[in-house]
């Protein structure tokens, strides 16, 4: 697998507190975030991820190209969100940091979570679009929240600008009740080849979604619920068929109680219907009586 250093650029500014996603702005980017960092250490082990915030006072480096997942959690927990963001200056910032990275052979990326108004002018973006390529750095933008035209033009300039050779993406995610991350996990960013990439209503971000490699035939990204429901009847219908498989090994296993015969061959009650006792023990009795009677009568007769 393709072994990298990227970056990844927050944003936390006042727009990260809207709810209009799941659950939040900020708490569905601290799921991506983990989601991301899962995908490409899993992919390579000796690739590194680093966290940066662009809200606030200023952009701020988080987490330094690590390995260590606890390091970027811890970095998520203490970012606060407050301020406006700082687009371009962010991405100055960790292409310093990829530039300064101990294994020259990772190939460098940013990934820019982007759900609040930018303020750059497009020359400017521009201009910084070809200084990333010159460098050698590809450049993904997470587009979500305030999406509006003006926006989205010039993140469409900025991504045409830095693409080379189909290395930088655009994914542009509308509002709704599925996961920024369960967008991104279908998405040319992890996919890599575009196989199934998540753009938005317009369609930007790649090709069209695709419903073959998906788990029952379903893409989670595109229905969820539906996911989760199939996904949760196969694991029930797993665990019905476990329990009764363990419970026909038990029955195996157990001797049955049919054919053992009663001790003392006893098949009758204790006592008789005129409340005299009853068994097997009186018919010898029955007949020790009769042969003495045949005993006395012979004498008799003698």
């Amino acid at each position: 697998m393709v072994l990298e250093a990227t970056m990844i650029v927050v944003d936390n500014s006042e727009s990260s507190r809207n709810g209009d996603y799941v659950p939040s702005r900020w708490e569905a980017q601290s799921d991506a975030v983990n989601m991301i960092f899962s995908a490409k250490t899993q992919a390579n082990p000796e690739s590194s991820v680093g966290l940066m915030s662009m809200g606030g006072k200023g952009p701020e480096m988080l987490v330094t190209l690590t390995t260590d997942f606890g390091k970027v959690l811890d970095g998520m927990h203490r970012t606060k969100i407050r301020g406006s963001t700082y687009l371009a200056t962010g991405i100055q910032i960790a292409g310093l940091a990829l530039k300064h990275r101990q294994n020259k052979s990772q190939k460098q990326r940013i990934i820019v979570f982007t759900c609040s108004t930018i303020h750059e002018d497009e020359p400017s973006l521009i201009k910084l679009a070809k200084k990333m390529k010159k460098n050698g750095v590809s450049v993904d933008f997470v587009a979500f929240g305030d999406l509006d035209p003006d926006n989205t033009r010039k993140l469409e300039v900025f991504s045409e600008t830095v693409n080379s050779g189909d290395g930088s993406h655009l994914v542009i995610i509308p509002p709704g009740p599925s996961l920024l991350s369960d967008h991104l996990l279908s998405s040319a960013i992890l996919g890599g080849d575009g196989s199934a990439p998540r753009g938005g209503e317009d369609g930007v971000g790649g090709a069209g979604e695709s419903g073959g490699g998906f788990e029952f035939g379903v893409d989670p990204s595109a229905d969820p619920e539906l996911a989760l429901a199939l996904r949760m009847s196969m694991e029930e219908e797993k665990a019905r068929q476990e329990k009764e498989n363990k419970a026909k090994s038990e029955a195996a296993k157990e001797p049955g109680l049919e054919g053992i015969p009663e001790e003392g061959g006893e098949s009758q009650p204790l006592l008789d219907p005129s409340g005299e006792a009853s068994g097997s023990g009186t018919a010898p009795a029955t007949e020790d009586m009769k042969d003495k009677e045949d005993d006395t009568d012979k004498m008799d007769t003698a």
